[in-house]
């Protein structure tokens, strides 16, 4: 606190008046201390070197007011005896420090947040914090019409939200900032409803399902700001008709004006998120081939950046199949971009000769050293004859395949070579092998490795384990060997949402 001098003279109305128009500063200078001047209050030296030592009087003054006498010791005591000089001045201050303080809190949590559902989450339970709510909702409605349009509740179940969404939009307050100039940046900016059952136009509908989930008064404000645009409306909801105080008005307004900023940001970064995952998916197979004798499934997942791990399977003459899986590198539109050419170019290749992967491999890294010589890529395609239950396959610099079945659980020996694009001329001997009935081969970028955490010589150990306790009852099923091995290697699956590299998983079971 601020140690005021007990000559200080204040007078409370005059204070109050005055510090709208005065800074703490001038608020300082107009109530100074009366009497003999003091060290502190000593006459200003002279002018030295051509400064002015003198502080002008501020521009903006008040009327010198009666002074208020200081308390006597002997005087009374309790509530109503004299409050001490300076106390009003030092209360107000202390006011706008915790206001502040409180301020900087919400707003490192809400910066702290890193997706849409999380900051609008943190942004109710701030808003209900600062205008004294206990329930809200939060609906997120870009005036742009590129979306995501979603509807968050806090302290409202999703039955309740299903209630909220049966009244007329236009009866309810995020309605009126939503459809509206209400909720534009420069608009009324709030809609206050302190006792809703106490309106004489109040919608019957919204009687009814206030009155079932027991709030009997809102307030509402849009999240809009004049570069942001408009996005969406909060509505915090009272038990009891009620409404904030001015204080807490402008203090929620500072923030949401924040929030909007930071969920713009967010906004634009989840649209990126979804457009490059939509491009990544296109490039990727839409649905697997039928081909006798063999089952297939595929599991993988996006990066937030987005990568560029893929996977392939296509028929080839003479009733074969051709299986690949590769990556890129680098991450983000460029390394998806290459992974689509790529992965098109080992298509036509496979077609032609696909019955020698050793000259797929070989072509592909021709086209890849000529047309991009800065990247470099690894890649597996494998040759199947399901009738005959035979695999040809080769490596450039890619994990080695695992096998699964019955009797056995084994990587399978790969020659050793270098990704493709790192030698001037790539080449490595194929592999030839036999699977029995029920086994599956399962290919996988080395993202599924990296997503471990684990040294790579502990992945490897943890991926050999993960399907070697596939249930035998599930072995002739290869979407559940992929989803096992997934869920056994990583905690979560493809569910995790946060993990830094892509995966992707090709399961191949022999009948």
């Amino acid at each position: 606190m601020l140690d005021i001098p007990s000559r200080v003279r204040v007078h409370v109305e005059t204070l109050l008046a005055a510090q709208n128009d005065m800074g703490v500063c001038d608020a300082f200078e107009q109530y100074a201390p009366v009497g003999k001047p003091d060290a502190m209050n000593a006459p200003h030296p002279p002018k030295v070197a051509g400064i002015d030592s003198t502080v002008p009087a501020p521009a903006h003054t008040v009327a010198p007011s009666p002074a208020v006498p200081d308390p006597s010791p002997s005087g009374p005591s309790g509530p109503h005896a004299p409050r001490p000089p300076g106390a009003l001045l030092q209360d107000r201050l202390a006011g706008w420090v915790s206001d502040l303080t409180t301020l900087n809190e919400l707003t490192e949590r809400l910066a702290r947040t890193s997706g849409l559902d999380a900051a609008l989450k943190e942004l109710l339970r701030a808003g209900a914090a600062l205008v004294g709510a206990r329930r809200g909702l939060a609906v997120l409605e870009p005036d742009d019409g590129l979306g995501p349009d979603t509807t968050i509740g806090l302290g409202l179940a999703r039955a309740d939200l299903g209630h909220i969404e049966t009244v007329p939009r236009s009866a309810m307050p995020y309605g009126t900032l939503l459809d509206t100039a209400a909720g534009l940046p420069g608009g009324d900016g709030e809609v206050v409803r302190p006792d809703l059952f106490a309106e004489d136009g109040l919608d019957p509908r919204h009687r009814e399902v206030a009155d079932r989930l027991g709030y009997a008064a809102s307030y509402a404000l849009p999240l809009s700001t004049e570069t942001a645009g408009r996005l969406g409306a909060a509505v915090w909801f009272y038990d009891e008709p009620a409404e904030p105080a001015e204080r807490q008005r402008h203090l929620a307004g500072l923030y949401l004006r924040f929030a909007t900023e930071h969920l713009a940001r967010l906004l634009d970064t989840e649209r990126t998120r979804a457009c490059m995952a939509t491009v990544y998916e296109e490039l990727l197979p839409s649905r697997l081939p039928r081909v006798p004798g063999v089952r297939l499934a595929s599991r993988h997942r996006t990066g937030p950046r987005g990568g560029g791990d893929w996977y392939d399977a296509l028929p080839l003459p003479d009733a074969a199949l051709g299986l690949a899986v590769g990556a890129v590198t680098g991450a983000g539109p460029g390394a998806i971009a290459a992974m689509g050419r790529l992965r098109a170019s080992l298509r036509a290749y496979a077609v032609m000769e696909g019955e020698d992967p050793v000259a797929v491999l070989s072509d592909l890294e021709l086209l890849l050293r000529l047309t991009e010589p800065a990247r470099s890529a690894t890649a597996l395609f494998a040759y199947c004859e399901p009738a005959l239950r035979r695999i040809t396959l080769a490596g450039a610099g890619h994990c080695p395949p695992l096998l699964l079945g019955e009797g056995r659980t084994e990587f399978v020996e790969t020659s050793v070579s270098a990704p493709l694009g790192m030698l001037s001329c790539w080449e490595a001997p194929s592999v030839e092998f036999q699977v029995a009935a029920g086994e599956t081969l399962l290919l996988y970028t080395d993202g599924l490795l990296h997503c471990t955490g684990d040294p790579v010589d502990r992945a490897f150990a943890r991926l050999h384990t993960a399907a070697a306790s596939v249930p035998r009852t599930l072995r002739h099923d290869p979407g559940a060997v992929a989803d096992h091995v997934l869920h056994t290697v990583l905690p979560n699956g493809l569910d995790v949402t946060d993990g830094a590299e892509d995966v992707a998983l090709l399961a191949a079971c022999f009948e």
